[in-house]
C-alpha cells in the first residue's frame, strides 16, 4: 500500500472513531443517567451485566502544588502535575502527603462496565 492510501485510511479511520467515541460517550451518559435515577449500580438487562462504579482520582492545583514543596528541584521531575510521578514520590518519602495536601483535590470519576452473560 502506498503512503498516500495509508495516510488517507488513516485519516478515515481516525474520523470513524471520533464518531464512535462520539456515540459510547453518549451511550455512557445515557446508561449511566439512567442508574443513577434508579438508584443501581449493578442490574442485568437481556443478557448484559451492567455495572457502575465511582472512582476516585486525584488532581494536583499547579501552583500550590510547587509552593507546597521544599526544593524547587523537585519540580523539574514533572513539568505539570503527573499523579503517578507524585505517587511515585510519595511511596519513596521523597515528598510527604502532608507537605501537598492542600495542592490535591479528589475527582469522582463514573466508570461503566458493561458485559455480556454468558449463556
Amino acid at each position: 500500500m502506498e503512503l498516500e492510501n495509508k495516510v488517507r485510511r488513516y485519516y478515515q479511520l481516525k474520523q470513524k472513531q471520533k464518531e464512535i467515541e462520539g456515540e459510547l460517550t453518549d451511550l455512557r451518559n445515557d446508561i449511566t443517567a439512567h442508574c443513577a435515577q434508579q438508584g443501581v449500580a449493578d442490574w442485568e438487562i437481556g443478557s448484559y451485566r451492567v455495572k457502575v462504579v465511582q472512582q476516585h482520582r486525584k488532581e494536583y492545583d499547579h501552583t500550590k502544588l510547587y509552593d507546597s514543596l521544599p526544593d524547587p528541584q523537585l519540580w523539574r521531575l514533572f513539568s505539570k502535575p503527573d499523579t503517578s510521578k507524585i505517587a511515585s514520590l510519595l511511596k519513596l518519602k521523597v515528598i510527604a502527603e502532608e507537605q501537598i495536601k492542600d495542592a490535591v483535590s479528589l475527582k469522582t470519576v463514573t466508570l461503566l462496565q458493561v458485559d455480556k452473560n454468558k449463556m
